[in-house]
């Protein structure tokens, strides 16, 4: 998405943000995918790294309510038992959504 510069309110931007976008302009649209898709990846890093120190912070209390530790094989299969609940819901909802717009075209 390109805006003109007349279409963007006055905001103060620090000049290291202003070369960044300077530079992401002079990007090709293929080149500019490739820097939003490294961004996300960051993004992604970010989210992992602080949800894996949300659950160190809680490692003390569930220490302390005596539940045990899980061995590498237990967190691999809960992992793995999310993701497939979360792609069956995903399918799910893909399958919903055609159905409906379906019925939208025909009706």
């Amino acid at each position: 998405m390109q805006l003109a510069t007349q279409d963007v309110p006055a905001m103060r931007i620090d000049p290291d943000t202003s070369t960044l976008i300077e530079k992401l302009r002079l990007l090709t649209p293929e080149q500019r995918a490739r820097v939003e898709d490294f961004i996300d990846f960051l993004s992604d890093q970010a989210k992992k790294r602080a949800a894996w120190g949300r659950l160190l912070a809680i490692a003390p209390a569930l220490e302390a309510a005596g539940i045990s530790p899980m061995s590498a094989e237990e967190i691999d299969a809960e992992i793995k038992a999310a993701r497939a609940e979360r792609r069956a819901r995903l399918q799910q909802a893909a399958t919903k959504n055609s159905t409906q717009n379906g019925r939208c075209e025909t009706g």
